[in-house]
């Protein structure tokens, strides 16, 4: 909310549910059918065979995706509905407008993690879920390129990766569902601005907003993005090459930086900001998986164990503490204030021009009238007269 605007609602009070439902809950979504993904990998990945990951782990897991998108979806959509003014302000929100792609992603997590095998599913979902990746894409990096308030040298931050992982998901899906050029596509499309979203956030230009202390943990999703790719490559082009290590190495190296830098993740309190550990440590854990089925040795497979266990760890442990806040604490949905519906504040020189305009209508309207005016005039004469 700009030092213009004054919210419609007052912020002592509790508002509407929808209005305090934010489009980031997707990131909910995210972390469980990502899980469901990694349980089917580690279940049919040779690396991870010793494990003997029962089918069910998966087939449960799904379906708690699956109801867990629904719900979801459902209550966002109300929002769209009845609160559309907030949606188009979490659209135009610089850290919010990337979680618009979470939808999207989340679904093709839930097709890549089914029970079934994915190459018996219909090309058509496939066209169907990149559609609005690729509308987002449009719009997103077009405003990243030219547009002044919304440059990318403006906006950059840590959410924006999310922008850029839909495409390395959607390369990864359909390169196992099939397809190529499309896929490839996709993947050239990601890898060009990843470079460039990349280069930017280390830069840490002047021009950046500094991000609240609250959001800290979207810093993981600088992992998400090149071990989604490292798994997109490696499907693409049919093996886990150099080009899938390369980017798998980044990677991990991401990782690591992050997570021995512990007071970047210290002193400030649970929200739905934490979901943003949960997808990141899943996609390294799933690539880890993949590689060392390509490098098999008792380091791989140890990395592939460990990544995996902290991985579901991690995810068990948001959820439970998202419940807690959710159902007992009931505090899991504060009012909305950075995207709440408001209006203008009225400026000073507007206020100022107002009541000039007020004092010059009063004396037209004393002027206007003949005997106010005579005597007001005979009045002042007596008292001149007086006064000599």
């Amino acid at each position: 909310m700009q030092s213009t605007e004054v919210a419609v609602l007052p912020k002592d009070e509790t508002w509407p549910f929808l209005l305090r439902f934010p489009i980031s809950a997707f990131g909910m979504c995210l972390g469980v059918s990502s899980q469901a993904m990694l349980w089917k990998t580690l279940e049919s990945e040779p690396s991870t065979k010793f494990l003997h990951v029962h089918p069910a782990a998966n087939h449960v897991l799904w379906w708690i995706s699956v109801t867990l998108m629904v719900v979801v979806s459902i209550t966002y959509l109300l929002k769209v509905v009845f609160y559309f003014e907030a949606v188009r302000r979490e659209f135009h929100h610089p850290v919010r407008v990337n979680f618009f792609f979470a939808p999207s992603i989340a679904c093709l997590f839930l097709v890549k993690g089914v029970p079934h095998p994915v190459w018996e599913i219909h090309h058509v979902v496939w066209y169907l879920l990149m559609l609005p990746i690729l509308c987002l894409d449009l719009k997103i990096y077009g405003q990243w390129m030219s547009s002044g308030e919304r440059r990318l040298s403006k906006v950059a931050n840590p959410s924006n990766h999310l922008a850029v992982v839909g495409n390395f998901v959607g390369a990864l899906l359909g390169a196992r569902m099939g397809l190529r050029e499309l896929p490839i596509f996709f993947f050239g499309v990601g890898l060009a601005h990843y470079a460039v979203l990349f280069v930017t956030l280390y830069q840490r230009l002047p021009t950046n907003v500094q991000l609240p202390k609250e959001l800290h943990p979207v810093f993981f999703l600088f992992v998400a993005a090149p071990s989604v790719a490292s798994m997109a490559w490696a499907r693409i082009s049919g093996e886990f090459n150099d080009g899938a290590k390369l980017l798998y190495f980044i990677s991990l190296f991401l990782y690591v930086s992050l997570v021995v830098r512990v007071n970047l993740f210290r002193g400030f309190r649970f929200s739905l900001a934490w979901w943003a550990y949960t997808f990141p440590m899943t996609s390294v854990a799933l690539a880890t998986v993949l590689y060392a089925s390509e490098v098999d040795n008792v380091l791989t497979r140890s990395l592939a164990v460990g990544l995996s266990g902290i991985a579901v760890v991690t995810v068990t442990g948001v959820l439970a503490t998202t419940m807690y806040h959710a159902f007992l604490r009931k505090d899991l949905f504060p009012n909305d204030v950075s995207i709440a519906i408001t209006r203008q504040r009225p400026k000073f020189s507007k206020i100022l021009a107002h009541l000039r305009s007020s004092s010059s209508d009063v004396k037209e309207l004393v002027l206007s009238i003949p005997n106010l005016s005579s005597s007001s005039k005979q009045g002042a004469y007596c008292n001149d007269a007086s006064s000599n």
